[in-house]
């Protein structure tokens, strides 16, 4: 299990297709809301796929 924190930015293992790869952790749960820091777009996913998808935690 990951230690997320709000406001955390993280690099997920695949590159949105703005190009961007790092994003803002805006809520903790269930699920994780995440914000491209690229373009703004913002996308939640289940804390299983999302811990997955996360790279590293800059």
């Amino acid at each position: 299990m990951l230690n997320l924190k709000l406001n955390d930015h993280v690099e997920l293992k695949k590159s949105h297709p703005c190009g961007g790869k790092v994003w803002t952790v805006l809520r903790l749960g269930m699920d994780i809301r995440l914000r491209c820091e690229t373009c703004g777009h913002e996308l939640m996913l289940p804390r299983s796929k999302a811990e997955k998808a996360i790279k590293k935690i800059l």
